[in-house]
């Protein structure tokens, strides 16, 4: 009986043991779940504060940074194309259907306001100016008459009535020269050239000829020019800017451009006007820079690339790490720490223009806030979890 008994006494033993082991594991287990539900949670109201146990804060190496203040006069790079001044750009071309008679310029010719350019013959014209010659001869004649039945009615020799009849005749021969004239004038060749159909095409600026189409004995139509005259001294540069720029631009700020075909130089620049329609492709406004082209460098037509300062260049903005502003669904927000360790308060922000590696912001944040820049994106998403409503926030 004795071997039994021993038996039984070191089974109730191990049983015992091992009852004691399972309850003291489950004790551990117990006492680490609760330790697991230490961990990041948010917290909402008024203010939505994320709280982060300390071993997570030391994982998640959070970083800050201090809002801060930069000059206002950041720039906006636009790409563009020279072209000329409207109010120094002139197509000549003949006013009626003529053949080029002869041609008294070529191109890159300098050119002054009234300078003769080529000679044309118009058949058109010759009878236009026909039909003056003629209607003036006939006017001549008739004012004669009237003037010697006034002198004869006034010495009595012909009726008033005959004299008044004349005077009539006089005036209407008269506004039949009127009239002649000014079917004349509508051909835009009334003075000038040799012959009756003879006509002078002028330069009507000072500048130079950039472009001749014009060929001896060519037929010359109205629709197309024959000749195109600007002057080259000042330029004008055409880019187009995002309108969330353009609105920013101001008119008679400096701008600096620069050229494919002259790397490494810079030509200055005036903001002559900011256009009044936004591109519904691609949602630009033109703006009109105004250039300086004494030395004869530049030419039409050049490729460029401007930068143009938005806004007062003495005004200030504030700006924060780009890394700081997170994006939620009602919109931008930064996490700024609290006195509290391992608590960090959520703000919304207005988010401005992208400033490289920062961003401006408009509203929400002041000059010397402090704001988390690394750990920014695992506190957002905890956020977003907690809007979520998940059991696991237990809030």
């Amino acid at each position: 009986m004795k071997p039994t008994l021993l038996l039984l006494s070191v089974l109730v033993g191990l049983t015992a043991c091992k009852s004691s082991k399972a309850e003291h594991d489950d004790a551990h287990e117990h006492g680490h779940d609760e330790a697991a539900e230490e961990k990041l949670h948010v917290e909402s109201g008024d203010v939505i504060h994320v709280h982060v146990p300390q071993e997570m804060l030391r994982d998640l190496r959070v970083t800050t940074a201090k809002v801060e203040a930069r000059p206002g006069g950041e720039s906006v790079t636009a790409l563009g194309e020279l072209t000329f001044s409207e109010d120094a750009y002139a197509e000549v071309s003949s006013p009626v259907s003529a053949r080029v008679a002869s041609v008294a310029v070529t191109t890159g010719q300098a050119v002054k306001q009234g300078q003769r350019l080529a000679e044309l013959q118009s058949p058109e014209l010759g009878r236009a100016r026909a039909d003056l010659q003629a209607t003036q001869a006939r006017a001549t004649a008739a004012r004669q008459a009237a003037d010697r039945k006034r002198t004869l009615a006034e010495e009595r020799i012909v009726a008033r009535k005959d004299a008044q009849a004349a005077e009539a005749d006089a005036a209407a021969a008269e506004a039949e020269v009127a009239a002649a004239k000014a079917a004349l004038s509508a051909l835009g060749a009334g003075n000038g050239g040799d012959g009756t159909s003879g006509f002078v095409l002028k330069a009507p600026i000072d500048g130079t000829v950039v472009e001749r189409t014009a060929r001896l004995g060519q037929m010359a139509d109205p629709s197309q020019a024959l000749f195109r005259v600007g002057d080259l001294s000042s330029l004008w540069l055409i880019v187009h800017a995002f309108e969330r720029d353009a609105v920013r631009l101001m008119p008679g700020a400096d701008a600096r451009v620069t050229f494919a075909a002259f790397p490494g130089q810079e030509f200055a620049a005036k903001v002559g006007h900011v256009g009044q329609r936004v591109d519904p492709h691609s949602r630009t406004i033109p703006v009109r820079l105004e250039l300086d082209n004494g030395k004869g460098l530049l030419r039409p037509g050049m490729s460029a690339s401007a930068s143009i300062p938005l806004g007062d260049p003495g005004a200030t903005l504030t700006a924060v790490p780009a890394a700081a502003l997170q994006r939620l669904e009602n919109g931008w927000v930064v996490f700024l720490p609290t006195p509290e360790a391992g608590v960090f308060e959520q703000r919304e922000v207005g988010r401005g223009r992208s400033l490289g590696t920062q961003v401006e912001v408009l509203k929400g944040l002041t000059v010397g806030d402090e704001v988390v820049v690394e750990g920014a994106f695992l506190l957002k998403a905890e956020v977003e979890k907690s809007q979520g409503g998940g059991d696991e926030h237990g809030h």
